[in-house]
């Protein structure tokens, strides 16, 4: 079956399946790797979980003409939260080695301790562990979330636009 060909279904049921795999990696590099996800990371895993109950929903409910677009425009709200969290990865990633912020608390302290807008400008201050980079097939993970975030918009934007069922 040509994936160009599938139904909005099928569609936004890969789509929830890319983005569950995707999640399991995550944590098989957590707990199997031992690649601790930094605060920037966490936040690109919960664009991924929004972008999956969208596709999820969208594949359980199926709709037809306009109402595709709730569940579309959910799944590009979570992929530009994670572009734009995944490009702040990369530009912190970049920095030369005396410009890198020092670490920061960990992000469940800071999520107890502050008001959420204040841990959110702490997170995109980033800090010495989202610097490190640990690359996977010579991409560092925030490189690789971003092509995905990219990918996957543009698939929920291609199973919208057909006319097949």
């Amino acid at each position: 079956m040509n994936p160009l060909h599938w139904s909005y279904r099928f569609s936004f049921l890969a789509g929830f399946v890319i983005c569950a795999a995707l999640l399991g990696f995550a944590l098989y590099t957590q707990y199997v790797w031992g690649l601790a996800p930094c605060p920037l990371c966490i936040f690109q895993r919960i664009a991924f979980v929004a972008m999956g109950a969208f596709f999820l929903l969208g594949a359980t409910h199926a709709p037809r003409g306009g109402g595709r677009w709730v569940y579309t425009g959910g799944v590009l709200l979570g992929a530009a939260w994670g572009i734009a969290v995944a490009g702040r990865h990369l530009w912190i990633q970049s920095l030369p080695a005396d410009q890198v912020p020092a670490c920061g608390l960990p992000l469940g302290y800071m999520l107890d301790a502050f008001p959420f807008a204040k841990v959110l400008k702490m997170v995109f201050t980033g800090s010495g562990e989202c610097a490190k980079v640990d690359p996977i097939l010579g991409l560092p993970m925030p490189a690789w979330t971003l092509l995905w975030f990219v990918l996957l918009a543009v698939w929920a934007i291609r199973a919208s636009v057909r006319k097949r069922g």
